[in-house]
């Protein structure tokens, strides 16, 4: 019932920006708390970053060190994640999650959208 549609993915090169955003539909979105994790080949499923329900709460990686930033539109069932500065080593698919805000679990994943940052 709930579905979370990426986009935004590309081909960057070191130092590149891109803003990658996910629209859910099925359910009153203001109902989640949102997220962003990211996968590189051969690694495991890595938590980039969060925001919750009215977007006053948010949190990132220890990776990210300010180079990213987490937003959403309410109105427009929306979660965005801007980032900068990219490096080779923030190549990877990037998911797009939601979790129910009496969750403790993401229980809802987008495809993914590839994020790729050459040398």
């Amino acid at each position: 019932q709930v579905q979370l549609e990426e986009s935004g993915g590309g081909m960057v090169q070191t130092g590149g920006s891109l803003r990658l955003s996910c629209v859910q539909s099925g359910r009153p979105f203001d109902t989640f708390t949102m997220g962003w994790f990211r996968q590189a080949p051969g690694k495991g499923r890595e938590f980039v970053a969060s925001v919750n329900w009215n977007g006053k709460s948010t949190s990132y990686g220890d990776f990210v060190k300010g180079r990213f930033t987490i937003s959403r539109d309410n109105a427009k069932n929306t979660v965005s994640l801007q980032m900068t500065a990219l490096e080779p080593a923030d190549t990877a698919v990037y998911y797009c999650a939601a979790k129910w805000e009496w969750s403790q679990d993401f229980g809802h994943w987008g495809q993914g959208t590839q994020v790729t940052v050459s040398s």
